[in-house]
């Protein structure tokens, strides 16, 4: 039994070990990593992004964005140092290897309000 157990857990604990490593930076292309976030200085965008947060990646991340089992954490120095050009270049792109889904079917100006949101925590 104890084994079985461990056969089960060692594939979950490489999964979270690459899962929210950040080698997802390493391909954003220069220009994207470069761009500001056009809504930077609206206040209303932080509120806009966590509705949007609450209903498209809190089922991922936790509604607190507290990350939920091999999602990362979003509290995180990694999200906090991201440019957010690279943030918003993830979520247009995904990372699927790491289980982060392409948000590009959400208009680029939400993606911003969603920028705004993770650089408010």
């Amino acid at each position: 039994m104890a084994a079985l157990s461990l056969c089960v857990a060692l594939p979950a604990l490489a999964i979270s070990i690459e899962v929210g490593d950040g080698r997802w930076q390493t391909k954003v292309p220069a220009t994207a990593r470069q761009r500001s976030n056009p809504m930077a200085n609206e206040s209303s965008a932080v509120a806009a992004g966590a509705k949007l947060f609450q209903r498209n990646c809190a089922s991922c991340h936790g509604k607190q964005a507290e990350g939920l089992a091999t999602h990362p954490d979003l509290h995180t120095e990694r999200v906090k140092n991201a440019t957010p050009g690279e943030l918003e270049w993830l979520l247009k792109n995904g990372s699927l290897k790491n289980g982060m889904p392409s948000w590009s079917r959400l208009p680029e100006p939400q993606r911003w309000q969603l920028v705004s949101f993770l650089k408010s925590l």
